[in-house]
């Protein structure tokens, strides 16, 4: 077996490091020669490497902390071998001369350590107990952060110690201690500056308001605000997906909505909305919410934190998963922990009860997919010279099944196949998550990638002259969906930005995304094939121009069939065609393709030709198992779902409020609250 070869990242970090460990001992030599071109050469090497460490290679930096060289280190020990290379230039009564200068260097030291605890206390007090989104927070003294120099210590120790460095390296050449004498004492200045900036952020009326304070306020938020349902989410940086599909059916409910976070880094990952986010990191700070109007919280998604809400006895929860498939994942035995769970169609339904989770039959609610109202349906086979085919294949998953995902055993096949036909323009959307965690699929997703540039070499179609009109899209798009965060601003200065909401924002991103669209479509080359990883285009996006979707078994599928459009299903499981369609109801209405794509040619066939496709009416019948009748809309049986559930949740709290009463010591009725009708 060959031995791979080292990545061409490691290799710069193998370098990196090896460049600073050398200059640090050329400049050791260079001190105890003494050699002063060498000894200003190394210096000089050494800075600049501290430069690229902390601009490109900063997990280079995490490794030098572990090994306890960290930047202090490295600046305490450059500075010193910089002052015996300059005691051992001259006379020996030097040491009295630069005696004053090494004095000056322990005080920049120290004023270091004490810029850093102030910086950890102006931290402290920024780290506030609830962050927010489209709420006036105004009552809580937020302010803009403080300098990015003065909250990393190797930034600030980097730039502020740069003078006292340079004026000892230009000590040496001419052996002028007045240079390091005037460096030192710059260096001592933005010390005492950076500190004191940092101590008036301590006043009293500098500060933003305490926990006491902040905890009060969003008491008295709820009190007014008085929520009915919100969504409630916990989970890593790349799925916030997961929460974002159900903003728009959120946002379309009766009541007043809220979003309910965990991780502070998440309040940025949520997409444009109105509605109001509420992130709340500890489980004593969520327990609040038990005293507020709050009915029902809806979950897109499983996490470790889920337990925690579910403490909360006032509020009803329910379940209605980021996706259905007939993978096991979507059956989840944690279901079983909801008071509802709610699904798109008859097919779900079936699909909890064959699988024997504990989550019963009257529990289970059927809503459709509010997110899907958006997908356009089948309007006859490809009209243009091109058939636009969409591979979606869905990442390999946490148990290692070889079904999961087709890039490892059939991407490279299925794609070969597609880019054979002159007349197919290939959309290649990989999941996020692909090689997360079986390498195989990255390096079989890398592939793939290649192979289409490739094929676009070959294609080499002219770009269309509206690249002008798309780029003013994304600018009007980026201007509606980014907030102008200045850098290093931090989580009280964003929540300080985006305290005030704008009335209307999310339909104008609504309506600038659906031209955004029309623009990016519109500027592709004729014909070009596409690799689409960025947020958008979106999946549902890609949906509306394709005539043919290939994917595997999951949740794509499902909401692909809202438009009954012809779709395919490449099976990996090593299971016969009979078997895999009998195990995966969703895989009726589709053409099973194999690990070796043979049947593609056929299958491109049958979508321009209709009168060729066998599963036309299959589709149709599959597409009411899944997400329910058309009539009423998706939309109103969510809200119909909703507004059932915050009944029962009424009526419970109504319940435990006669109980309570007839308790002496307890809490009286009137503090178990209602919401308004």
């Amino acid at each position: 077996m060959p031995v791979p070869l080292p990545r061409p990242q490691a290799l710069l970090k193998g370098l990196v490091t090896v460049v600073l460990a050398a200059a640090f001992a050329a400049q050791a030599v260079a001190a105890l020669l003494p050699n002063v071109p060498l000894l200003i050469a190394a210096t000089v090497v050494s800075l600049a490497t501290e430069g690229v460490l902390y601009r490109w290679q900063r997990g280079v930096l995490s490794l030098f902390a572990k090994s306890h060289a960290d930047i202090a280190v490295r600046h305490v020990l450059r500075d010193l071998l910089l002052v015996v290379g300059l005691l051992r230039l001259g006379e020996q009564d030097r040491e009295t001369v630069y005696a004053p200068l090494v004095a000056g260097l322990l005080v920049f030291y120290a004023l270091h350590c004490a810029i850093q605890a102030a910086s950890v206390l102006v931290r402290r007090t920024r780290t506030l107990p609830v962050l927010t989104r489209n709420i006036d927070a105004s009552a809580l003294r937020l302010s803009p952060a403080t300098s990015v120099l003065l909250r990393r210590p190797g930034h600030r120790l980097l730039v502020f110690g740069l003078p006292a460095t340079a004026g000892l390296l230009a000590s040496a050449p001419g052996d002028r201690p007045v240079y390091a004498a005037a460096g030192i004492a710059l260096s001592l200045a933005l010390g005492l500056a950076g500190l004191g900036a940092l101590l008036i952020r301590l006043l009293p009326g500098r500060r933003p308001a305490n926990e006491q304070q902040v905890l009060d306020w969003f008491d008295a938020w709820l009190a007014d605000y008085r929520p009915t349902v919100g969504l409630y989410f916990s989970g890593g940086a790349a799925s916030a997906y997961q929460a974002n599909m159900w903003l728009e059916p959120l946002a379309g409910l009766e009541g007043r909505p809220v979003i309910i976070l965990r991780e502070r880094f998440m309040v940025q990952k949520i997409a444009a909305t109105d509605i109001p986010i509420v992130c709340l990191p500890k489980v004593s700070t969520l327990m609040r919410l038990e005293h507020s109007t709050l009915q029902v919280l809806i979950h897109p998604a499983n996490s470790g934190k889920t337990s925690q809400v579910l403490r909360i006895p006032t509020i009803k929860h329910t379940f209605v998963n980021h996706g259905e498939s007939d993978k096991l994942s979507s059956c989840n035995p944690y279901a079983k922990a909801y008071d509802e769970v709610w699904v798109a169609g008859p097919a779900a339904r079936e699909r909890y009860a064959l699988a024997e989770v504990g989550v019963e039959d009257k529990d289970v609610v059927e809503t459709g997919r509010p997110q899907l109202d958006g997908v356009l349906p089948y309007a006859g086979p490809p009209a243009g010279r091109w058939t636009t085919v969409l591979y979606a294949p869905t990442w390999e998953g946490w148990d290692g099944n070889p079904g999961n995902t087709s890039v490892i055993a059939a991407g490279e096949n299925l794609v070969r196949a597609l880019l054979a036909d002159p007349g197919v323009r290939l959309l290649y959307k990989p999941h996020p998550l692909t090689g997360s965690v079986d390498p195989r699929a990255g390096a079989a997703d890398l592939r793939i990638r290649e192979l289409i540039r490739a094929a676009n070499r070959e294609r080499a179609a002219e770009r269309p002259s509206d690249g002008a009109e798309l780029a003013r899209r994304t600018a009007e798009l980026d201007r509606l969906t980014t907030s102008a965060f200045r850098a290093g601003s931090d989580t009280v200065e964003r929540m300080l930005v985006q305290s005030t909401p704008e009335p209307g924002r999310a339909a104008a991103v609504a309506r600038a995304t659906a031209a955004w669209e029309e623009a990016y479509w519109a500027s592709l080359p004729e014909g070009e094939h596409q690799i689409i990883t960025d947020a958008r285009p979106t999946l549902y996006s890609c949906f509306n121009v394709a005539d043919l979707l290939i994917s595997d078994v999951s949740s794509v599928i499902s909401d692909f069939l809202a438009s009954e459009k012809p779709y395919a299903v490449a099976n990996t499981s090593g299971l016969s065609e009979d078997a895999f369609r009998t195990a995966f109801p969703t895989v009726v209405a589709a053409t099973v393709l194999t690990p070796d794509a043979a049947g593609v040619p056929e299958l491109l066939e049958a979508v321009r030709h209709p009168e060729r496709d066998e599963h036309a009416g299959a589709r149709a019948e599959l597409k009411l198992r899944l997400l329910g009748p058309a009539e009423p809309s998706s939309q109103e049986r969510f809200n119909d779902a909703v507004r059932a559930l915050c009944g029962e949740a009424r009526d419970h709290r109504a319940r435990v409020a006669e109980r309570l009463a007839a308790v002496p010591g307890q809490r009286t009725p009137a503090s178990v609250p209602t919401a308004p009708r």
